[in-house]
């Protein structure tokens, strides 16, 4: 299947941000949605907006923390559509914090979205594309896996983790399966407000009104990706506001 009409594409964290842009852009380019989110109104806000444009979407409620969450949703992607295209592990958290504050819970949390999260995905969809001869997954990371900086050390480190997992993912997959890393610089969503740090979120919200990309930006990268014919797989992208240094 070449393009993105017809195709069927799940996205995780498809309630807001990056995974609401990539839901609405694929929609509008004629994919058919099956979207995972922890907030149940968010994702049917969403459905209804691709439903009122004339596309086809369905929601379920999916914590990636929940390796029975991911079989779900992409068990529904079959039971609706006969098939699974490509999988969007876009979901993530970033409780930006230095290393002295010890927030462990909130390290710990990172390491079950980010890192675990993708892994169930990697876990749910793997056998469905073996199954199928064909399959693409397309991961967010960030620019914080190719740039470590105060305060990042923990959640760089779950997308370095990613960019690991992904790689060797590649390597694995063989003539059949795609594999793309999407990594984000400063985009417009809510991240900063993740942070409990009063002075680190303050630092990243400034950071963000000043230079931040609009998440259409990287949905539209994750649309290039997706729309390459088979025999073409887009590994890395990475995006940036042009002011992010």
């Amino acid at each position: 299947m070449h393009g993105i009409r017809g195709k069927v594409v799940a996205i995780t964290g498809a309630g807001s941000g990056i995974g609401e842009a990539t839901a609405l852009l694929l929609a509008e380019r004629g994919a058919r949605l099956v979207l995972g989110a922890r907030r149940s109104e968010r994702l049917a806000a969403v459905v209804a907006r691709i439903e009122k444009a004339g596309g086809e979407a369905v929601q379920l409620r999916t914590d990636v923390t929940r390796r029975d969450d991911l079989r779900a949703l992409v068990a529904l992607a079959g039971d609706r559509f006969g098939r699974l295209d490509v999988l969007v592990s876009n979901a993530g958290v970033g409780t930006i914090s230095p290393l002295d504050d010890l927030r462990v819970d909130e390290w710990d949390r990172m390491v079950d979205v980010n890192v675990k999260g993708v892994l169930h995905g990697i876990s749910a969809a793997l056998p469905v594309f073996r199954a199928q001869g064909s399959g693409h997954f397309v991961t967010t990371a960030s620019t914080a896996a190719f740039r470590v900086v105060p305060n990042m050390a923990v959640y760089a480190g779950t997308k370095l983790a990613v960019r690991a997992i992904c790689e060797g993912l590649r390597q694995e997959a063989g003539d059949s399966l795609r594999v793309t890393t999407v990594s984000p610089g400063v985009t417009a969503t809510d991240f900063a407000e993740a942070s409990t740090n009063s002075r680190v979120r303050a630092e990243i919200t400034t950071m963000r009104d000043r230079i931040a990309i609009p998440p259409d930006a990287i949905a539209r990268a994750i649309a290039f990706a997706v729309e390459q014919p088979p025999t073409v797989d887009v590994n890395e992208i990475v995006v940036r506001p042009t002011a992010q240094s």
